[in-house]
């Protein structure tokens, strides 16, 4: 079997309120603080850009929600199933954002990210993503403690690692 994965193969779809249990199952297999059903709801209520990814044999790959702002985007959620990652889906879901932005001229892609997901920040910042704030206490942590998030950032305009994946 080919370790090479072409996450072009996988197949994105629009979010919708049948897919919401095997986004929750795998929310809250990822997740400490997951999302509740009651978020995603809201977000797809709310018009939010929300889409699925599968794998062709159907599984759930992944999945983002996004919203608009003025002439911007906020990515709100992007998960990836644990034995999925490494082959290029939340690549893929970032591309296809990129397209989104700049089809409807947005010039910025912001997200947050747990402090303490180095993983995460590392892949961010390989496609292009600055670090360029801080949240005090934007999550929530064990024992009721609170945990920041560093506030990244991708110019939409700007070619990079992400381009590439077009």
């Amino acid at each position: 079997m080919s370790a090479h994965v072409d996450p072009f193969a996988a197949v994105l779809r629009p979010m919708t309120v049948g897919a919401l249990d095997g986004v929750i199952e795998l929310e809250v297999a990822v997740y400490p603080f997951p999302w509740t059903r009651g978020n995603f709801v809201d977000s797809l209520a709310a018009g939010y850009t929300a889409w699925t990814l599968h794998q062709a044999d159907g599984d759930l790959a992944g999945y983002c929600v996004a919203m608009f702002g003025v002439g911007e985007m906020h990515l709100l959620n992007i998960t990836i199933a644990p034995a999925l990652r490494r082959r290029g889906h939340a690549r893929r879901l970032l591309a296809e954002l990129m397209r989104l932005c700049r089809a409807r001229e947005a010039s910025r892609l912001w997200l947050e990210v747990r402090e303490s997901n180095d993983q995460a920040r590392e892949v961010y910042q390989r496609l292009g993503f600055a670090h360029v704030g801080r949240r005090k206490g934007y999550y929530p942590a064990p024992e009721g403690r609170r945990e920041d998030a560093i506030v990244m950032s991708l110019e939409v305009a700007e070619r990079g690692v992400l381009d590439a994946l077009d």
